[in-house]
């Protein structure tokens, strides 16, 4: 499809940015269905500026939100769709009417990757590493539909994670406790544990080969979803095949997020046979 003036853009926005692939298989599948759209990638520093910006400019369609932003621009946005609002937390903006409204996709993502990948939920112990947007997403998503007898939530960043865990406490039934992210955590919930989540960028391309689990904690039984999805096979990933967990891969949660996005911007189904088929080609 030739760019001209009726083109529509999307983007990504985030800090690091270099790493992702939305750029990839959105613009292959904005070519499968014959749109005229084309999808960039921007790293952001001033998220305040940068939305400013993107309201201002004509053709703009929506964007991707990534790390560190997911959070932080909310207040910049003019309207949440009703899951946003109660996250906390946007993947998504859509832009329509002369206003960005933020969704979350990466609830609904997530939900449906642990699903397909077989995750014991109802009535299980689920330990979340991370506090993030991401993170946000998941733990919500987990309380509104999944029956999760308990939620281990473990964060570096206190704040966030007290943060996060009240909001849970405040908007949910479930029960959910918090902790610093160490390995005396780790050890104390982790043997319990059906289902672990990964919700950090650690082991995220380029810095990969890193994991804040240390393999020896690692249990058969225990379902591993690491959400970082370049590389492909983390180091987290690795160490739970070796130690016969049942694991899931990024990149599931990344493809049906990804594809909630594309239709929100283009009233489009998406191809996500194209999307798949371009992730898997990226990693072989």
């Amino acid at each position: 499809m030739e760019i001209n003036a009726h083109t529509q853009f999307c983007g990504v926005i985030g800090n690091p940015i270099e790493h992702s692939l939305s750029p990839t298989i959105h613009n292959a599948a904005f070519q499968k269905l014959g749109l005229n759209f084309v999808y960039l990638a921007f790293r952001v520093d001033a998220i305040q500026d940068a939305i400013k910006g993107l309201k201002a400019l004509g053709g703009f369609r929506g964007a991707s939100v990534t790390i560190p932003h997911k959070v932080s621009v909310v207040p910049f946005l003019d309207d949440l769709e009703p899951t946003a609002k109660q996250i906390g937390a946007v993947n998504t903006i859509l832009a329509g009417e002369g206003k960005l409204t933020g969704y979350n996709t990466d609830a609904t993502g997530a939900l449906r990757a642990l699903r397909e990948g077989g995750a014991p939920l109802k009535n299980e112990t689920v330990v979340m590493l991370g506090s993030g947007g991401a993170a946000r997403a998941i733990a919500f998503a987990l309380a509104a539909e999944s029956g999760i007898s308990c939620l281990n939530l473990l964060g570096i960043e206190e704040k966030e994670r007290t943060a996060l865990a009240a909001d849970l406490r405040t908007k949910t039934t479930m029960n959910v406790v918090d902790a610093y992210l160490d390995e005396a955590a780790l050890k104390a919930v982790l043997p319990q544990a059906r289902v672990l989540i990964h919700c950090t960028p650690l082991g995220m391309a380029p810095k990969i080969g890193k994991s804040c689990v240390p393999a020896m904690f690692l249990h058969r039984g225990l379902t591993v979803m690491d959400i970082v999805y370049n590389p492909r096979n983390t180091q987290l990933l690795t160490d739970a095949q070796a130690a016969g967990c049942r694991t899931i891969r990024g990149l599931e949660m990344f493809l049906h997020q990804a594809a909630a996005q594309f239709e929100l911007w283009t009233n489009k189904p998406a191809p996500t046979d194209v999307m798949r088929a371009v992730l898997e080609s990226r990693f072989s």
